[in-house]
């Protein structure tokens, strides 16, 4: 394959790869910015390693490159930028783009391996094995931090946004733990 054949196959593959990987990126990234940025870097990485590319799916390559680079900027800061609001929010508009930055906002506070399972899991719909690969861990790790992610989405979102009291009419945080209905005779008699 000649050179500028290749490029053409880069500048095709680049054209339909970037709006689907770019929300991938802003998502595990927690900012449009840093999430452009990122994809950008892998792109170029990726244009590199292009003619000596051996796999069959360059998307999941990409996904990879994204997840693991991700994780190399974030060791190299050591700590993670949360803030309440965003820097330059979108200004009105329907309940739509408010959950949408709300649900940004929620994952912006996972840690970021719990992010990339949410991310993979549920905006690239990739199964648990898939994730298992693209991340490089186990599918129980995989499933451990995904539970761990969805518990804390849940206690996030479920938050009142001003904190004071719960529509309950109870503090906020302050809800009775969870008890199933249906005990079998065992659980009642470690309960006792």
């Amino acid at each position: 394959m000649s050179r500028e054949t290749e490029d053409d196959a880069y500048a095709d593959f680049v054209a339909t790869a970037w709006p689907r990987h770019l929300r991938t990126a802003t998502l595990i990234a927690g900012d449009r910015y840093r999430g452009e940025e990122l994809l950008q870097d892998c792109l170029v990485k990726l244009y590199v390693r292009w003619r000596r590319m051996r796999t069959d799916d360059p998307h999941a390559y990409l996904r990879r490159m994204l997840v693991n680079n991700q994780i190399s900027w974030w060791r190299r800061r050591r700590r993670e930028l949360l803030i309440a609001e965003p820097p330059d929010g979108p200004s009105g508009g329907a309940a739509g783009p408010e959950a949408a930055d709300e649900l940004y906002r929620a994952l912006r506070e996972l840690p970021l391996r719990q992010r990339a399972v949410v991310v993979l899991r549920h905006f690239e719909d990739l199964t648990e094995k898939d994730t298992a690969a693209v991340l490089g861990c186990s599918v129980g790790t995989v499933k451990s931090q995904h539970s761990r992610a969805m518990a804390r989405l849940r206690t996030v979102l479920a938050r009142n946004p001003s904190g004071d009291e719960d529509p309950s009419g109870g503090p906020a945080g302050n809800h009775a733990p969870y008890q199933p209905k249906n005990r079998s005779k065992n659980q009642e008699r470690v309960t006792r």
